[in-house]
C-alpha cells in the first residue's frame, strides 16, 4: 500500500482503521519493491514503514522484492545498502532475499523464465503482440505527433502482423519487443482501497512494452505477475 507524500502517519493509521472492514478474506501480504538504482532514501524508507505497519496491524507478511529489470541503471551495492538500512530502522522483512517464504526468488532478474512464459501466454491468447519497430521509427512517430500537437504514443504499427510475418522476422533475427494489446474501445473499472471506484477509458492507454528487446520485462508485466504469484493482497 503506497500512499502519496501528502499523507501523514496519523492519516495513514486512520485509513488502516476505517478500512479494516475492507481487508480481503485472505492473509494480508504487502510488498516493498524498490529498484536498486541508488541507495535507499527517506522517501523509500517511509514507504517501507507504511507497508510494514499495515502488515503488522493485520497480522500479515511484509515482503521485500528487488525489482532490478532496469540493468543499465543498476548501482553496485544498492541492494546491500537497502537491506542494511531497513535493519538499521528496525523494519524486518518476513520474506525476501535470504528469507524464503515459499514464493521466491524475490529478485526479478532471477525470474526471467516466469515472465517469458506469461508473455508467451498473452500472445497466444491475442492479448499481446511482437513489435519490430526500430528506435528510429519510434522517434519519427513521436516527432510527427508532437508537430501535430497530439499526445505521444505508439501508433500500433505492428499490432496486426500475421503469424507468418512475425515468424519470418523472428527467423531473420530482427530485434523486437512484446507489447500489451490494449482494447481499442470501452473502459476499465476497479476498486482502490484509498480512492474507491476508479474508471479509466481504454482509449487513453498505450500499447505498453511488457518485454524489452533484451528479454527483460518492464514494470507493467513483472509487477502483475509477481504480485499474483506471490499472493500479494494489497
Amino acid at each position: 500500500m503506497e500512499l502519496g507524500a501528502g499523507v501523514s502517519i496519523t492519516e495513514t493509521l486512520f485509513l488502516y482503521q476505517v478500512n479494516d472492514s475492507r481487508v480481503m478474506n485472505q492473509p494480508v501480504r504487502v510488498r516493498f519493491a524498490p529498484s536498486p538504482t541508488g541507495y535507499l532514501h527517506v522517501g523509500g524508507l517511509r514507504t517501507a514503514l507504511y507497508n510494514y505497519l499495515f502488515a503488522k496491524h493485520h497480522g500479515g507478511k511484509f515482503v521485500l522484492r528487488i525489482e532490478d529489470t532496469d540493468q543499465a541503471r543498476r548501482v553496485e551495492g544498492a541492494v546491500e545498502n537497502l537491506i542494511a538500512t531497513l535493519d538499521w530502522a528496525g523494519i524486518r522483512f518476513d520474506e525476501g532475499p535470504g528469507r524464503d517464504g515459499g514464493y521466491g526468488p524475490y529478485v526479478q532478474s532471477q525470474r526471467l523464465d516466469v515472465y517469458r512464459h506469461h508473455a508467451d501466454e498473452l500472445i497466444k491468447k491475442g492479448l499481446a503482440y511482437r513489435c519490430f519497430c526500430t528506435p528510429e521509427r519510434l522517434e519519427e512517430v513521436r516527432q510527427r505527433q508532437n508537430a501535430a500537437k497530439l499526445s505521444t504514443s505508439y501508433d500500433r504499427h505492428c499490432r496486426n502482423l500475421t503469424a507468418d510475418e512475425v515468424e519470418r522476422r523472428l527467423s531473420a533475427g530482427e530485434r523486437n519487443v512484446i507489447r500489451m494489446k490494449v482494447p481499442l474501445d470501452g473502459e476499465l473499472t476497479f476498486e482502490d482501497i484509498v480512492r474507491g471506484t476508479v474508471t479509466i477509458a481504454y482509449g487513453v492507454l498505450d500499447d505498453q512494452v511488457i518485454i524489452k528487446s533484451d528479454g527483460f520485462p518492464t514494470y507493467h508485466l513483472a509487477v502483475v505477475v509477481d504480485d499474483h504469484l506471490m499472493a500479494i493482497s494489497h
